[in-house]
């Protein structure tokens, strides 16, 4: 599988134009709880890139009649041509959505499904052409030997670079059309074995559409299906004669988003109390987070649940706590990939690394921190690029790289370590990086174990928990995207802080120092590379991050059930509040020196040592501090 001949280009995002109001004609066509309305004005986190394929440029602007629409992919292989009838048998003609198609076929595979498939549904079935435009209530079928794609609203085709066995057209549709649709994005994953779409499913999850699966006892071979189950990627699983029903109650149920001006004016109250449930229950705050973002996450669980006011939603958190878990998990999905923004990383190799080098004195032990890391790809990826740097240059002396990844979900921190992926990660990983850094297994591919020992994996909250100091590398990508504003400008002080002068930011490719151009000077602005200048701040410039009080069973990450959450207590909340931020830094210890609890902002005083984490308050003072607190304890005790 190593061997395979990869895509070397990767598609472009693409936003659609903003389209005039519908025709009458269109008015009619549409039905009364049909979700037509504006795009978003929230920036969402990209979609992972993906290949691109080989095809004249589109057409830069969507047919003008046509506004914002679902787009169902249909993603199918072993035994999917009865479960793609299923479920296009109970799509009505006016549903307002349009259906692509994209299922495993033979390269000289007869082209008879559109035919099949137009006696059992009322909307028209074509077979896919280059630079159709998509429109609602018309089934598209991808043509044998053809990868698909989306962009501006039109299918672009191109002969497959891969051969027939290895390739992955579902998740390379399925990407291009959560880059284009963005929240109108809906994927669809069918019988079939293996594990394509997996990876697009994340993509449409990331942007805010709606991922559906096949149940794996419906479908004839459960491979697919049963792979973006496992992965977490999908809203919904029901029968293939089921899911119809499901996006479209879904769809009735859930405003499209928001401003975050209408967020502001409609919906506060009842934002304000989630975020104290979530708060509660899971001891993260999200309070800082895009209002707009955190109201689009919220809409998708109000559409599963078929309910129409947030205020409802509220209510039902407080009834039902394992909900509070899983908006948890909601407001944490973040798509990664192996190598996102190829250029960028390019760049990092070629021109960022090695002026580094040259800057450092020679043989010493470089550290990197990759925050919000995810499941790992953009470790792995920074140590792999990091070696090929060093081979390229071959600088004087033996550089070594300890990178540091963390992450606000424990699930995928576990995942991260296990650093197993499946197939699909071929179309990110050329062969030769496959040959030499990953070893094959059943899943698909291991990362090696020279790569494996230079990250090391552990939950933090970047917003909340003491930062990574004298660190050469700090990567963080796509994930300012979805801060607000004041957190935003709170990082980028403490970045500064925590890097060594000279040191490297890498941001994502929607992120940017913004007003802090005082602070880093770029590398490649355009790959969002910076470099630490030095200039000094004072400490009180720097806004060290304050762990919260816990006060659940979340605090300990327990599995038995949770009991039902507190009553919300204004005068318990007011007093919360107040000591938090006016009370000293503090920490709780028990007589071994192990931290237990910490209070304000210890940032200035803590820091997390080098190594295998380790919460002891020895390890983690600062240099002058070890000798005065072992006669404090000694005191104490």
């Amino acid at each position: 599988m190593a061997k395979v001949k990869q895509p070397k280009t990767a598609a472009r995002k693409a936003s659609p134009a903003k389209a005039p109001a519908k025709t009458s004609a269109a008015r009619k066509a549409a039905p009364a709880k049909a979700p037509a309305a504006p795009r978003s004005r929230a920036t969402p986190a990209k979609a992972a890139a993906a290949p691109r394929p080989k095809a004249r440029p589109a057409k830069a602007e969507a047919s003008p009649e046509l506004v914002p629409f679902p787009i169902v992919g249909i993603g199918a292989s072993a035994g999917g041509l009865e479960a793609v009838e299923q479920f296009l048998k109970h799509v009505p003609a006016d549903s307002n959505m349009a259906c692509v198609v994209v299922q495993h076929l033979a390269p000289n595979h007869k082209a008879a499904m559109p035919e099949l498939l137009q006696r059992i549904t009322p909307m028209r079935v074509v077979e896919a052409r280059e630079d159709m435009q998509v429109k609602p209530g018309c089934v598209y079928i991808i043509p044998p030997n053809k990868d698909m794609a989306m962009h501006n609203g039109r299918l672009r085709l191109s002969p497959p670079e891969a051969p027939h066995g290895l390739r992955l057209p579902i998740d390379f549709f399925f990407r291009t059309l959560a880059a284009d649709r963005e929240q109108f994005a809906i994927g669809v994953i069918l019988s079939g074995m293996g594990s394509d779409g997996t990876l697009g499913m994340r993509a449409i999850k990331d942007n805010a559409g709606l991922t559906l699966a096949q149940s794996p006892a419906d479908a004839k071979f459960d491979g697919m299906p049963r792979s973006a189950i496992d992965a977490g990627v999908v809203d919904i699983v029901a029968p293939a004669g089921e899911l119809p029903g499901r996006i479209l109650a879904f769809l009735q149920h859930t405003p499209l988003a928001r401003s975050e001006a209408e967020v502001e004016a409609q919906a506060q109250s009842a934002l304000d109390k989630i975020l104290l449930l979530l708060r509660v229950q899971t001891g993260h705050d999200f309070s800082l987070y895009k209002k707009s973002t955190l109201y689009r996450r919220i809409e998708r669980r109000m559409g599963i649940h078929q309910l129409d006011r947030i205020a409802a939603y509220a209510r039902f958190l407080r009834e039902n706590p394992q909900e509070v878990d899983l908006l948890f998990k909601e407001l944490l999905i973040g798509v990664t990939s192996f190598f996102r923004d190829p250029e960028a990383w390019e760049t990092l190799r070629t021109h960022a690394l090695p002026a580094l080098f040259a800057a450092t004195p020679a043989g010493r032990s470089l550290r990197a921190w990759v925050t919000g890391c995810s499941t790992g790809e953009e470790a792995y990826s920074l140590a792999i690029v990091f070696k090929e740097a060093l081979e390229q240059c071959k600088p004087q002396g033996r550089f070594s790289l300890q990178v540091y990844a963390t992450d606000l979900d424990p699930a995928a921190i576990d995942k991260a370590r296990q650093g197993s992926y499946p197939t699909n990660i071929a179309a990110d990983v050329s062969p030769d990086r496959l040959t030499r850094f990953f070893v094959p297994n059943d899943a698909g591919f291991a990362v090696g174990k020279e790569i494996r020992e230079m990250v090391i994996f552990a939950p933090q909250n970047v917003i909340m928990d003491p930062p990574f100091t004298k660190l050469d590398i700090l990567s963080c990508r796509n994930l300012m995207i979805y801060l607000g504003p004041e957190l935003q400008k709170k990082l980028l002080p403490l970045f500064h802080y925590s890097l060594n002068p000279g040191g490297i930011l890498f941001l994502g490719s929607a992120e940017t120092i913004g007003g802090f151009a005082d602070l880093f000077a770029p590398i490649d602005a355009k790959s969002r590379l910076y470099r630490r200048s030095a200039a000094s701040q004072r400490l009180g410039d720097v806004e060290f991050p304050t762990r919260l009080p816990l006060s659940g069973p979340g605090a300990a990450g327990a599995e038995e059930p949770r009991p039902q959450p507190p009553a919300i207590n204004l005068q318990a909340m007011a007093d919360q509040m107040l000591l938090h931020r006016h009370t000293p830094a503090a920490v709780f210890m028990n007589a071994k020196g192990d931290i237990v609890y910490i209070n304000g902002r210890t940032g200035r005083y803590l820091e997390p040592a080098a190594g295998k984490a380790n919460w002891n308050i020895f390890a983690m003072a600062r240099d002058g501090l070890r000798h005065e607190l072992a006669g404090a304890m000694q005191r104490a005790r």
